[in-house]
This record gives C-alpha cells, sequence and structure tokens, in this order.
C-alpha cells in the first residue's frame, strides 16, 4: 500500500512517501509557518521522484492537530484536497501520538510536548516497550506545571519530543532523558505508520468526514471571550 503522509502542524513541515511501512522519501523543511508556500510544492517533488502521481496513491494521511492552528488548517485542507481529487481514503492522526512514534525504538515512558504559550503544552504520554505503544495520558492542553505533577506520578524518567521540548525541558523538575534533536521534530514518516495500523484496524474516512483537533479556542476566540467578559478559555 502506497501512502503519502504530511505534517504542518508545528514549524516544520513534512511530507513523506511511504510503500507500507518502507520509506521511499521524505522531505523536512523548517523556514518558518510558511506551510501554504511550501506543502503543496514538496508534495509534487516526491512523488515526481518517483514517477508517481497522486492517482497512483492508496492511502493519504495528515496530522489532524493539536497544533499551530494556521499549520492544522493548512495540513487539513491539503489533505482533503488530495482525498477529494482522487477519491482515496485518507485518515488523520493525533500529531502527538505521531511524534511520540518518533521514540518506537525507545523503552520508557515518552511524552511528546508541542508549545503552546503561556507556558503551556498541547501533550499526551505513552509508555513504548518493545515498539508497542500504550497510552497513558489523553492528547491534552495543560500547564507544564500540572505535567510536572503528572509525571510524578510514574517516577521513571522520561524522553521528551516535539516543538514544546526546550521550554518543557527548561521549567520541569522531572527528570528527563535526552532527546537527539533529528527525533523532536515532525516526521511525516511517523504520520504515515500511525495511519497504516489504523487503516489496518478498519478506519477508514473519506475527505468531508476527517476533522482537525485543535483542544482549544484559538487565540482570536479567547481574545473576543476576555473582551465580552467570559473569561479565557483553555
Amino acid at each position: 500500500m502506497k501512502i503519502l503522509a504530511l505534517d504542518s502542524t508545528a514549524i516544520a513541515a513534512s511530507v513523506a512517501l511511504c510503500e507500507d511501512k518502507r520509506l521511499l522519501g521524505e522531505y523536512t523543511i523548517q523556514n518558518g509557518n510558511t506551510h501554504s508556500e511550501t506543502l503543496l510544492p514538496m508534495i509534487e517533488s516526491l512523488l515526481k521522484l518517483h514517477a508517481m502521481t497522486a492517482n497512483d496513491i492508496d492511502l493519504f494521511a495528515a496530522s489532524a492537530g493539536p497544533g499551530s492552528f494556521t499549520g492544522v488548517r493548512i495540513g487539513a485542507a491539503t489533505l482533503k484536497g488530495l482525498a477529494f481529487d482522487t477519491q482515496k481514503p485518507c485518515i488523520g492522526v493525533s500529531t502527538l501520538e505521531a511524534l511520540a512514534y518518533n521514540l518506537n525504538i525507545v523503552n520508557g515512558l515518552v511524552c511528546p510536548v508541542m508549545n503552546a504559550r503561556r507556558k503551556q503544552v498541547y501533550t499526551a504520554l505513552f509508555r513504548y516497550q518493545n515498539g508497542q505503544a500504550e497510552r497513558l495520558l489523553p492528547d491534552s492542553a495543560i500547564a507544564i506545571a500540572e505535567l510536572d505533577e503528572i509525571l510524578k506520578q510514574y517516577g521513571d524518567p522520561v524522553y521528551l519530543t516535539g516543538d514544546g521540548y526546550s521550554i518543557t525541558e527548561e521549567l520541569l523538575t522531572h527528570k528527563i532523558i535526552p532527546t537527539p534533536e533529528r527525533l523532536r521534530h515532525q516526521s511525516a514518516y511517523s504520520v504515515a505508520q500511525i495511519a497504516r495500523k489504523a487503516y489496518t484496524e478498519g478506519t477508514v474516512t473519506t475527505d468531508s468526514e476527517m476533522v482537525p483537533t485543535y483542544l482549544r479556542p484559538s487565540q482570536a476566540e479567547r481574545e473576543r471571550a476576555e473582551r465580552e467578559g467570559r473569561g479565557v478559555l483553555l
């Protein structure tokens, strides 16, 4: 099964082409949040290098969030467009689950963290053992101090991954095992493999059924709530 996957939920934009578990090619670019300009050219180039078109793809996948509101929307719109044009299935996967998959070779706690500003992160928690993941915490938007207390309940040192790595490392008191730089960023290959597993387990969605995940209102919505005296929504 040929899978085209993408991730545009953070500063890094990533596109991968896979044949089942085999990686045929992957582009990852960190040039700021310009995904609306770079994502489609990356996809077109990767397909062209393999003498393929979108019609040759069996499954399209994308990180559906959480993450940058603009980035999530761009990724979702691109995924929906590809699936609609080709009438092929698509799957949106958790950005946090895909980030954790970057570290599927370790045994222990893996905590993806994405910077949600104001000393908060989008986060989840997994325990990996022999390549298999057990989810311990659902995708959440919480303060780093709250995450610190959650991690203390498990006791074990933790691997962090995601664009919130530095700010979380700085504020956590819980012991951290250093993660190599390359494994801290979004990888469309990880997105492809999470989607492949979901597909083989029976998850099939159309372009109209794929829904982005934000976890909390956008900054504009929060500011409007403050102006209207309803407080800040988290």
